[in-house]
């Protein structure tokens, strides 16, 4: 058995999830939504250790309302990628998002000749 080479699978994951961070940094949902399925879920635990999430909606409005705001200032790094045929998973961590720190870890598929992120759970960061 031979070992398959994903380079170009890898750039084009790459490509979706730059426009997550950039959406985030910009405070945009219009910029991240192309990222995802309009099926994808998110999924978090908040303060009081209770599961929260749903729909993807729900990150836009997050995103595109307040404490969010433009963040110039904000660092997203592509942690890992990991590539099987047409699915993958890749790790985010972005550090002064509104003053939020958070580790995403999103879950892609690939439809229709296009990846596209159809899931994505998180960890929120006390911020420094």
């Amino acid at each position: 058995m031979s070992n398959p080479t994903y380079v170009q699978e890898y750039k084009a994951i790459v490509e979706v999830l730059n426009r997550y961070n950039e959406g985030g940094k910009q405070a945009n949902s219009s910029i991240m939504k192309p990222a995802f399925s309009g099926q994808a879920t998110i999924f978090g635990v908040d303060a009081d250790a209770k599961l929260v999430g749903g729909p993807i909606q729900g990150l836009f409005d997050t995103i595109d309302n307040p404490p969010f705001r433009p963040s110039p200032e904000a660092v997203g790094v592509i942690v890992s990628i990991d590539i099987v045929g047409t699915a993958a998973n890749a790790r985010i961590d972005t550090n002064d998002i509104s003053g939020f720190c958070f580790t995403d870890f999103f879950n892609l598929l690939k439809v229709e000749g296009k990846w596209t992120v159809v899931s994505k759970i998180y960890h929120t960061h006390i911020a420094p």
